[in-house]
């Protein structure tokens, strides 16, 4: 036998295959070959019994070939063929917007076939793919040899235009109130899926350019796939992604296997149904502020829990045993969870638990990037309620605030819902969360890794979830106001005091209501918090406390150091000549009368107040004249 010919490029003649491309090409065959062969089982499971009817009449093969093809016609998925004109016309894009799409992944074979031959295909004799962003026909073709062409169905989407950037999802506000129209998201298309078409995997390339990168590309590719799994009923999903799959979206809780850069996730349709219902991005409202509507479920109680944390301080203690009873008043039942270190009192545990809380105590987790004895030193302890694995949803609330109108609503939204904050970002004061032990180590491996913008949880969390669904402000609504806007402090403030309520949630930023005197917001004596000061908000603060029982009232008592620093603060607003003239106000917080430690004499510590060796501990005893006005 002569040597194998092959024909040149743009040439005429045959000529003879050098021996070392022969050898390549045989081993490029035999490599398919031993591929294909590992998934020959999923594949072609009805070959022997196609095989076996040889040796019937012509007549009915001939009759069963025109019944198989009318029946494929009138009732089969979209066929390849069809499907692939449409991709045909969608090379005419610009090369400016297939860049975006494209992906560098390399595609190890053997792995894919590793990752597949473990699927288990149901009432099928044949294993059914649909391909999502293969925008090469090279990657086409290639996945045609390995599956085979009958097998493989396109789908094809319009991309979205270049001018929308991820800001256009996420704007930093929206007109919630709809007071000049309804908020609307950019469009983002998504592939068609013919009526009926049915799937056992979608297969997604997902363009990487950054890790947990903002990019509105990505994103719609990764929506694109999740909605045909979704419509084709498909029971996986296969992420080719060189970044790491959307963790809300594609939760590592249905992660099958992991190999290189192919994720083979299992589908949980109905819970992906309720992702996809929706928008897009934060640009509209992922709840109503209002809906006469909504139903709770009440039957899934014990499966859902507020949460909040305390670490590594005695000063919240007050703010989550009142913030508790203010979610008690709304008329909630669901569990009660705080998450507390080793540094929190048996005295204050009991206190806790005597609010309704279920005391967990965990083990702190530093912050890396943060200085010895920083405010932000332990609060990425906050990771820990990804493991409150007992419960399918939580919603998580910082422990200076107020429930004002029941929320159990938001137990129907997914991981992550949260009010915005600045810029594309969410705040992570409330939000809601989807525990899970795998999320958790997510959230832990990239521990190092990660920058923060502000240093804290809040930045950390929102490098990991960068989509997530916007809840009203109403929601999470902070307690600050900006100075010298009259019309905002007049509405803010009719805000605070609207009986009945129209916030479902405020939250006190700045100095705490119980470390204040209840006559008057403190905040107002403080030059760099006066823009926190409210005494409407103060007062409704205080309304709460004072439902509450003399045993939790008790948690609520005033510390000799924290007594020096209010008279403090009310001396410099005095000094500054603050015009509002709060620091001119008697005191008749009983609290001030009240002593619950060994050393009481709050007025000797302003002796040495501001001296930066002085920590406020054994202070002198020795007569002074101090007024509190």
């Amino acid at each position: 036998m002569g040597e194998p010919r092959y024909r040149l490029p743009g040439a005429g003649k045959l000529q003879i295959m050098p021996d070392f491309c022969r050898d390549i090409e045989s081993s490029r065959k035999a490599y398919k070959y031993s591929v294909r062969r590992k998934l020959e089982p999923l594949l072609y499971k009805g070959k022997e019994r196609l095989l076996s009817c040889r040796f019937f009449t012509l007549k009915l093969t001939l009759f069963s070939l025109l019944l198989a093809a009318s029946f494929t016609f009138l009732l089969s998925p979209t066929s390849y063929q069809e499907l692939r004109r449409t991709f045909k016309s969608s090379f005419t894009e610009s090369i400016n917007s297939k860049e975006r799409y494209n992906t560098q992944i390399p595609i190890t074979w053997a792995e894919i076939a590793s990752l597949l031959g473990s699927l288990k295909v149901n009432n099928a004799e044949e294993l059914k793919v649909g391909l999502v962003n293969f925008n090469k026909r090279e990657e086409v073709k290639e996945w045609e040899e390995f599956v085979g062409q009958r097998h493989s169905f396109l789908f094809p989407f319009e991309h979205m235009h270049e001018d929308v950037q991820w800001a256009d999802l996420y704007p930093e506000w929206i007109d919630e109130e709809e007071q000049d129209g309804v908020p609307k998201c950019p469009y983002m298309p998504m592939p068609n899926v013919k009526q009926g078409t049915r799937l056992d995997l979608v297969v997604v390339k997902v363009p990487c350019r950054g890790s947990w990168s903002r990019d509105v590309a990505r994103l719609q590719v990764e929506l694109a796939g999740a909605h045909v799994a979704l419509y084709t009923d498909a029971s996986h999903l296969l992420v080719l992604d060189s970044c790491t799959p959307l963790p809300n979206l594609f939760g590592c809780s249905n992660l099958v296997v992991k190999a290189a850069n192919a994720w083979l996730f299992k589908m949980d349709l109905p819970m992906l149904k309720k992702k996809l219902a929706l928008p897009v991005g934060s640009c509209e409202l992922a709840v109503p502020l209002e809906d006469d509507s909504r139903i709770v479920n009440k039957d899934i109680g014990s499966q859902e829990a507020y949460a909040t944390i305390l670490h590594s301080a005695q000063f919240y203690v007050c703010g989550a045993i009142t913030v508790a009873k203010s979610i008690r008043l709304t008329g909630s039942t669901r569990d009660l969870v705080i998450l507390v270190d080793e540094n929190i009192l048996p005295e204050h545990r009991k206190g806790l638990e005597l609010a309704g809380w279920k005391v967990i105590e965990i083990q702190r987790i530093r912050n890396p990037k943060a200085e010895p004895e920083a405010y932000n030193e332990w609060n990425y302890s906050k990771f820990r309620l990804w493991q409150l694995t007992m419960y399918k949803r939580i919603i998580f609330i910082d422990a200076d605030l107020l429930i004002l109108r029941n929320i159990d609503f938001l137990f129907e939204l997914p991981e992550i819902s949260a009010t915005g904050n600045n810029a594309t970002l969410f705040n992570s004061g409330v939000m809601v969360i989807e525990p899970s032990n795998c999320t958790f180590q997510l959230l832990i491996d990239r521990i190092n890794d990660i920058v923060s913008y502000n240093g804290g949880d809040q930045g950390y969390l929102n490098e990991i979830f960068t989509w997530w669904h916007r809840i009203p402000r109403r929601m999470n609504f902070l307690k600050h106001f900006w100075l010298n806007d009259t019309a905002e402090f007049n509405e803010k403030t009719r805000l605070f005091g609207a009986d009945p309520p129209e916030l479902y949630v405020l939250h006190y930023l700045g100095l705490k209501p119980w470390l204040c005197f209840r006559d008057y917001d403190c905040n107002w004596n403080v030059q760099d918090q006066r823009s926190f000061a409210s005494d409407t908000a103060h007062a409704l603060w205080w309304k709460v406390h004072d439902s509450m029982s003399l045993d939790l009232q008790q948690f609520c008592l005033l510390r000799t150091k924290q007594k020096a620093a209010l008279e403090w603060d009310r001396l410099g607003a005095k000094n500054a000549s603050f015009s509002d003239e709060h620091w001119k106000r008697n005191i008749t917080d009983p609290r001030l009368q009240i002593c619950n430690q060994d050393f009481c004499y709050w007025e000797s510590m302003l002796w040495h107040w501001g001296d930066p060796n002085y920590d406020g501990n054994n202070p002198p005893v020795e007569n002074a004249t101090v007024s509190l006005l």
